[in-house]
């Protein structure tokens, strides 16, 4: 006997068109979806064929979209305070969904001053990534920033390697470290770092490294006002403080791990990012 004995028709019924759109809406994902149906004895393959026309998704990039990651994953940092580098770094804030970790200390004084003004002369308006993979300037994102390359100056080789020994990542699964510059009303509205794998350009981006799989913060400086990181889905707001970081991780669709950089009040906020991926970063 077949595994699966429930036929699906061609055409669709209602009442499952339906419970598709509800299930879809309540704020299961592709996968719950899937699982949900295999659970009540429907052909997988069907299934996603049936949830890619009600979903309006198309069928490639579902199953791009419902496909595990093969790479890389970050370890949380779990202990309350741990000393890498001659940095004694504490774990502040810990959240299980998204995987979210405020850490204290994670870059001295002396090295925030460092990376503010080796960057300063190099700063640009900040951009954004679109669909195909191409850099664009963005109206929801209005500071300036520059990036260093993996490994440019000895300085980046000792942040790369401390988030790497940290998060248990080599250092080559990390773009390279972003600097950003926000003054008074400058902010980057809510957003995902993961890419969407419903976009046309998905498989370029991720043919560089594959998919983001966790971001990490690091405040240089403490604004007089403002400008800390929003977390809509958690109701959290983690403080711009010289020194600390937000790391976060996530998975392709993870709604929970929506942020934004918060709009700066008073005085002027820098930041640094680095974003990890499932493999070996190519630029």
């Amino acid at each position: 006997m077949k595994p699966y004995t429930k036929v699906i028709p061609t055409k669709i019924r209602p009442e499952l068109r339906e419970w598709i759109l509800a299930t879809a809406s309540a704020g299961h994902g592709v996968p719950d979806l899937l699982r949900l149906m295999k659970e009540s004895g429907y052909d997988p393959v069907q299934s996603r064929r049936m949830v890619s026309e009600v979903l309006k998704i198309p069928l490639a990039a579902m199953n791009a979209s419902t496909t595990k990651p093969s790479g890389r994953r970050p370890r949380h940092p779990e202990a309350p305070m741990v000393a890498i580098d001659g940095q004694t770094i504490r774990v502040a804030l810990s959240v299980d969904a998204p995987p979210l970790r405020v850490l204290d200390g994670l870059l001295s004084a002396e090295e925030c001053t460092a990376l503010i003004e080796l960057a300063r002369p190099r700063l640009q308006r900040a951009l954004t990534v679109d669909s195909h993979g191409q850099h664009q300037v963005d109206e929801t994102r209005t500071s300036q920033g520059m990036f260093f390359t993996l490994g440019e100056l000895p300085l980046i080789q000792t942040i790369e390697k401390r988030l790497a020994d940290l998060l248990d990542m080599p250092a080559d699964h990390g773009e390279g470290l972003q600097i950003l510059h926000y003054r008074p009303g400058q902010e980057y509205e809510p957003h995902f770092d993961w890419f969407d794998p419903t976009q046309p350009g998905y498989a370029a981006i991720t043919a560089k490294g594959g998919q983001r799989v966790a971001s990490v913060v690091m405040y240089l400086n403490t604004p007089d006002e403002g400008g800390g990181t929003g977390f809509p889905a958690l109701g959290l707001t983690v403080t711009a403080w010289r020194g600390s970081a937000v790391y976060f991780a996530y998975e392709s669709g993870d709604q929970s791990s929506l942020h934004a950089g918060l709009p700066v009040l008073r005085g002027e906020k820098w930041i640094a990012t680095k974003w990890l991926r499932e493999r070996p970063f190519q630029r």
